[in-house]
């Protein structure tokens, strides 16, 4: 993208022009961005960034029966969601294989359901399915004007930098705060510092910009999607549709589902993975030497060639020529991988290298 004009485009927001100003106009200070879309590399995100969150779409849920609906429906608690709260939940098919993952939180009047904007049309229109008689309506939120625009900020300088214009940040991961200038949501940590993503209309985006730009690295949706990663947050997309149980891309260790709640689609499945399961599977961090590789793409153990032993979940551009990856893998392939260098492999058993990274939090040896 080159300029403020575009990104705003991008988020499906018209360009807000300066007051009195004609509709073509933006001021110097903030167009043409004409780095915005660059990858930066893991010292840049843990110094401090600021990237545009272009691919995301969000689903909004209003009425008064909005949070049973959904509570019913995603592998997490719903109805005991407060206003202070951002969780994971899945949403999955009766087989409990996920058809997407959302970050979710609420505020007085609507309970809103983030998730790349590629899938959201078909999931909306899914979820809209089974309302029924509910007192639940669903719409795309991304066009409400609150939510013109989406920023993801993380590393050493992100909270001094948003300080400037939040008098109070959320105080811990999976946590928000709703002021004038917009929503604040700081997700899970990465890189030892925390991370947020912010979602306002695009005029204050516009003013905020330049003293945002002038502290922190700029860079693209890629870079939000690699501090992700580092974070160890799956999401499932296109291509990893009815892939995984949610376990298989840990979600459970970080809170998204919750196994004492109500039934919903795939919830028998779900439960009986996590206490009787044999999948033997997890997700891990990688670095793969491949520009190329991306969800979906299969891994192969060295020791095994003919058959794939894992996946990749989600993957982005690392500023060094590969890309850093979430995996799914068998947990002996983990193993093996994290003993042995070359061990295993991008594509097929003579691709691309694959290395293995340290976790942000501790696998569970879950019997999957």
């Amino acid at each position: 993208m080159n300029n403020w004009n575009q990104f705003l485009a991008a988020q499906g927001a018209r360009p807000v022009p300066p007051e009195g100003a004609p509709d073509s106009t933006l001021p110097a200070t903030v167009a043409p961005i004409a780095d915005f879309g660059q990858s930066l590399t893991v010292p840049q995100l843990q110094n401090g960034f600021v990237a545009a969150i272009t691919d995301q779409g969000l689903i909004g849920i209003n009425g008064d029966e909005a949070a049973s609906f959904l509570h019913g429906q995603l592998t997490n608690d719903v109805e005991h969601l407060n206003q202070e709260q951002v969780r994971l939940a899945g949403y999955c098919t009766p087989k409990g294989r996920l058809l997407a993952s959302f970050l979710m939180w609420r505020n007085a009047t609507t309970i809103y359901l983030q998730l790349p904007r590629a899938i959201q049309p078909a999931i909306q229109k899914r979820l809209q399915m089974f309302v029924l008689r509910a007192k639940a309506k669903l719409h795309d939120a991304s066009l409400d004007a609150g939510n013109q625009v989406v920023l993801g900020l993380g590393g050493k300088q992100a909270g001094a930098a948003l300080s400037a214009i939040f008098p109070v940040l959320p105080a811990t991961p999976f946590s928000k705060v709703e002021q004038a200038s917009g929503t604040l949501l700081r997700v899970a940590d990465a890189f030892g510092s925390a991370r947020y993503q912010w979602l306002t209309s695009a005029a204050t985006a516009r003013d905020a910009w330049p003293q945002l730009a002038e502290r922190l690295a700029k860079g693209g949706y890629d870079c939000w999607q690699l501090s992700d990663i580092h974070a160890g947050i799956p999401q499932i997309t296109a291509a990893t549709q009815e892939q995984f149980v949610p376990q298989m891309v840990n979600f459970e260790l970080l809170g998204g589902v919750n196994f004492k709640k109500g039934c919903y689609p795939g919830q028998e499945i779900v439960a009986r993975s996590q206490y009787l399961g044999k999948l033997k599977r997890r997700t891990t961090l990688v670095s793969i030497a491949d520009a190329s590789a991306v969800a979906g793409g299969e891994l192969f153990a060295v020791s095994d060639p003919d058959q794939p032993c894992g996946m990749v979940v989600n993957a982005a551009p690392n500023g060094d020529g590969g890309v850093d990856a979430l995996v799914e893998m068998k947990l002996g392939a983990i193993a093996e991988g994290s003993s042995a260098t070359g061990a295993v492999r991008y594509g097929t058993a003579q691709g691309a290298h694959v290395q293995f990274l340290s976790m942000p939090y501790v696998l569970d040896a879950l019997d999957l």
